[in-house]
């Protein structure tokens, strides 16, 4: 072989040695090219959030203070001065949320706030109207208390904010016979206060107590003033679901439908039968006498 084809050779095999190396140093720089504007982006990205929350701390909040209650408030409760504080919160006030103490100072509560917690108008009693069992009842409606034992207080479970039926047993006005009628007379009502207390039970622990005051209409109020005054009348309650509020169609139940006998025949009296006369004619028919009776309107016997 001559002496230059060897050295034409030589030269080939550096030069794509040298381009191999070009290459593989082009493809590094590229990755770290890459790699860099990652690390890049990263940083920017958290550098943005920082300074935009950084700005968002130092931008201003508009704040509304609304009256608040500085201490646990219980139903009854007429609100002091003392018993009021005022908080910051973010925005607008609330729709019925009191700005000024004096729009709660010296009403009553008639639902339970907790301390720190924003007044609402509707959650006071109105002015005037003061604190205590008074405060809770709602427009329109009444509060008839009714004496009970361990049975018709349901075993103590008749306690505030419970929703019962008042059931009336006895004999009807006018029975002859003794045939005990039960009747329910009133469907969900609520329990207003169970002896002195009027606060809700969150645990539904029994209480016994011998007065219930229920929260009835005044057409309601009437018919259980009218029940209780019956001596001869038993009053009992029967616990119901709160959330059950369907009033359903009940019909009465006599003593006799319990042992399955039949409703007692209706005396039904004619008018003027016991007005009534009769003809008597004598019937001889040999040595034979009888009387034959008939009936009419009118004449003599």
């Amino acid at each position: 072989m001559p002496r230059w084809a060897g050295a034409e050779g030589s030269k080939g095999t550096a030069g794509t040695a040298s381009g191999q190396w070009k290459i593989e140093m082009n493809r590094r720089l590229i990755t770290v090219l890459l790699f860099s504007a990652v690390i890049a982006g990263i940083c920017a990205l958290v550098v943005a959030r920082i300074m935009g929350s950084r700005m968002a701390a130092a931008r201003p909040i508009s704040t509304t203070k609304v009256v608040a209650a500085a201490r646990d408030l219980k139903i009854g409760d007429v609100i002091a001065a003392t018993d009021l504080t005022t908080v910051a919160i973010a925005g607008s006030a609330p729709k019925g949320a009191l700005t000024d103490p004096k729009d709660a100072i010296g009403r009553g509560v008639i639902s339970v706030i907790d301390q720190d917690e924003p007044i609402f108008d509707d959650r006071l009693a109105p002015k005037g109207s003061g604190g205590g069992l008074a405060a809770t009842i709602p427009p329109g409606m009444r509060a008839c208390a009714v004496k009970v034992d361990q049975v018709v207080g349901v075993a103590g479970f008749a306690t505030p904010g419970m929703r019962v039926d008042v059931l009336v047993s006895g004999d009807p006005p006018g029975s002859n016979q003794q045939n005990t009628v039960t009747r329910t007379v009133l469907q969900n009502i609520e329990v207003l206060s169970a002896g002195t207390d009027i606060q809700k039970d969150a645990e539904g622990k029994p209480q016994q107590v011998q007065v219930v005051n229920l929260l009835v209409t005044p057409e309601q109020a009437q018919t259980l003033s009218l029940a209780s005054n019956q001596s001869q009348l038993k009053i009992q309650l029967v616990l119901r679901n709160p959330i059950d509020t369907k009033v359903a169609q009940v019909q009465s139940t006599a003593m006799s439908n319990l042992f399955g006998q039949p409703p007692a025949p209706a005396h039904v009296r004619r008018e003027g039968s016991a007005s009534r006369k009769l003809y008597s004619i004598v019937v001889m028919n040999g040595s034979a006498t009888s009387v034959e009776k008939f009936p009419t309107s009118g004449g003599q016997q």
